[in-house]
């Protein structure tokens, strides 16, 4: 079987920067290499295309050493629409590397321009096939407003909020801190369109409010507050395979010490969070979150993966609290772990997100 080539994407200019580099890390330890040559392509902080080293141990995430893609000065240039697919490499000298035709690219992006449409829009234009969300469902869900707009329209059960803009904020707050009082204590700050918990803070007295929003305009213009739901934290990772939506056994988040899901607990395995797939539920209610997720991704019009996070709340219901197109896909995230449990290895996982990709 000839191998395709993948060309790995990472990096690039959001906070998450660190994220998708050890991300990247544990794609090029996993990636099937009978079956796939491998180009590492990094986004600095600025913005620049540079070749990477293939080169996981590289890319480690520890508490220690958060990994980046440092401008090394070689510029990759994309095959542009019409022509064949030869990506092309201009190094330091000027010299012009052909790395041959790519197939596919995997951008395993999180955040602003990675996770929000706009690298899926670059590659349309260049006619580049590549993994993961498309442009709407990207966006869609990077803009938590929106898509509990379009989660609620479908029937989807969201907690209820109040979106504050920090120019209505600034203006006249009176109003909305009149809504945010109707939404009960405690509530969840969040930037709109941030991940990874980022800017994100609860608050249990409105005396902190003012606080909370500050944090949250620091990341974003617009900001979400939540009513808290009580319930068990439950995750749900969905994959778009040759047989159609598939919807993985949940898994749970379950904190011990901390007060939520925060960075460190996702990402660098800190104190007081374990990530527990196959969570413990009965048989009609994996049923129902599976259900759940699959509705909710065919709601933004889901393509590749998506991990639906949702609260098992007291009275059992479902709440459905975002959809995350580029999950954390580290071999400890639990999008790989649920796939994991439910049979897929990590390494066939990225082969499936390849192959999806590919059939586009």
């Amino acid at each position: 079987m000839d191998k395709q080539t993948v060309v790995v994407l990472f990096g690039g200019r959001s906070s998450e920067h660190s994220i998708s580099s050890a991300t990247a890390g544990g794609v090029l330890q996993a990636i099937d290499r009978d079956r796939f040559d491998v180009i590492p392509v990094g986004i600095t902080r600025e913005g620049a295309f540079v070749l990477e080293a293939d080169d996981p141990a590289k890319f480690a995430l520890d508490a220690a050493h958060l990994p980046e893609v440092i401008d090394n000065g070689s510029r990759v240039r994309w095959p542009e629409p019409g022509g064949d697919r030869t990506l092309r490499v201009v190094h330091t000298d000027g010299s012009v590397a052909d790395h041959g035709e790519i197939d596919v690219v995997l951008p395993i992006l999180h955040g602003t321009h990675g996770e929000d449409g706009t690298i899926q829009g670059y590659f349309d234009t260049l006619e580049v096939p590549y993994a993961g969300g498309g442009v709407l469902d990207s966006a869609l869900c990077m803009d938590k407003h929106f898509m509990k707009v379009v989660l609620e329209s479908a029937g989807i059960a969201v907690a209820p909020w109040v979106t504050v803009r920090r120019r209505a904020w600034e203006q006249d707050a009176a109003p909305l801190r009149s809504e945010i009082a109707e939404l009960g204590l405690p509530v969840f700050v969040k930037p709109a369109r941030a991940g990874s918990s980022v800017g994100v803070s609860k608050v249990s007295e409105l005396s902190e409010l003012d606080a909370a929003l500050e944090i949250a305009f620091a990341e974003d213009e617009k900001v979400l507050v939540e009513t808290g739901i009580t319930g068990r934290e439950i995750e749900v990772a969905i994959l778009e395979t040759a047989d159609g939506v598939r919807a993985s056994l949940p898994g749970e988040i379950v904190l011990t010490e901390r007060g939520f899901y925060d960075f460190e607990g996702k990402y660098l395995g800190g104190d007081g969070v374990d990530v527990v797939c196959p969570a413990e539920l009965t048989e009609s209610q994996v049923a129902a979150i599976q259900d759940i997720g699959v509705r909710a991704f065919e709601a933004v019009d889901g393509r590749g993966l998506a991990r639906v996070d949702m609260f098992l709340a007291v009275d059992g219901g479902l709440v459905v609290n975002e959809l995350n197109t580029m999950p954390g896909f580290t071999p400890i995230s639990m999008f790989p772990k649920c796939w994991v449990a439910s049979g897929l290895s990590y390494g066939d996982l990225i082969s499936e997100l390849i192959e999806a990709g590919l059939r586009r």
